[in-house]
């Protein structure tokens, strides 16, 4: 674990934030020396972060067996260079038992995702966010999308309760964010973070930079740390010639890529691990391995990506 507050180290990201992909081996079980790397390679590229068994980490995938060993590994890996949060989710009581082991394993913070299938009243999830938070001393951040939409109100009542410092938005919908961070701003002001966690959200984020959001993850991080780091950048610097460039002739390709095949926000991104050189392995049912004529695909939209930067050299 690093010793500085989770929130303060998370607020002025140096670079992404890195959701790793979890490796397999050729047996489908958990490569834990080709995570390693994959982790370290990500914080030597520049991440700010690292979440470790989250979404595109194919958490739903994972044991705790597994769950425990790959936090570990990401933890190892870190060095304590950067902060490694890792997810949790299911019900209450499972989602409890991930926290733990997380916290067990030495990660500094937690990313809740949505309760197992459950479309909950605002009462049920408060309450089933806040036994989270009450069950280990790391800080949580809280995902919204999918079966977990959050009013403001609940929100304001999150962002008043011990050990929650964040809301990740997964869902899109700017007028509700801007309400979110209107309501929490004038009922719980304080230092609450948000973020921007729509699949490739480098192509949403200076939509959400208007509403004042700066953080976002990054999963072309994964397989491209240049191409996000460049982005990263020049988001960060107002280099607005940059930021079109990749805009234009690369993020909303590999979007549209994505868009091609049910999982692809998952299964492209370990894809494109392996075409840099990585081998990762597939994803895990009940995902799929991307179209040959997809692959093919990434592989010139990465080589793309890159003329693009030097083009701009």
């Amino acid at each position: 674990m690093t010793s500085a507050p989770l929130a303060a180290r998370l607020d002025t990201p140096s670079g992404p934030l890195f959701f790793p992909v979890t490796a397999y081996g050729s047996d489908g079980s958990v490569d834990l020396d080709a995570y390693r790397t994959h982790v370290r390679r990500g914080v030597e590229a520049g991440a700010a972060a690292v979440f470790a068994c989250c979404g595109t980490g194919e958490f739903h995938a994972l044991t705790p067996e597994e769950f425990d060993a790959c936090v570990r590994a990401a933890v190892e890996a870190a060095e304590g260079r950067v902060p490694v949060l890792a997810g949790t989710g299911y019900g209450t009581a499972l989602a409890v038992r991930y926290a733990r082991l997380a916290e067990a394993a030495g990660a500094d913070g937690l990313l809740a995702l949505p309760p197992y299938l459950v479309v909950a009243a605002q009462e049920g999830l408060l309450r089933h966010y806040r036994e989270v938070a009450g069950a280990t001393g790391l800080p949580v951040i809280v995902y919204q999308r999918d079966n977990a939409v959050l009013t403001p109100a609940t929100v304001v009542e999150l962002a008043r309760t011990d050990g929650v410092i964040g809301l990740k938005d997964g869902l899109g919908d700017l007028d509700l964010m801007q309400r979110i961070i209107s309501a929490v701003r004038t009922e719980a002001p304080g230092d609450f973070l948000y973020f921007n966690g729509l699949p490739t959200a480098e192509q949403t984020q200076l939509a959400y930079r208007a509403l004042g959001v700066t953080l976002y993850s990054s999963a072309v991080f994964c397989f491209a740390p240049e191409l996000a780091l460049a982005f990263h950048r020049a988001l960060r610097t107002g280099d607005d010639t940059t930021v079109r460039r990749l805009l234009d002739g690369f993020y909303r390709p590999f979007v549209e890529l994505r868009a091609q095949g049910r999982g692809y926000a998952v299964a492209l991104v370990k894809a494109g691990v392996r075409l840099r050189g990585l081998d990762v392995g597939e994803v895990r049912p009940p995902l799929h391995e991307p179209a040959e004529d997809h692959v093919k695909q990434l592989a010139a939209l990465i080589e793309r990506g890159h003329a693009l930067l030097e083009e701009a050299k």
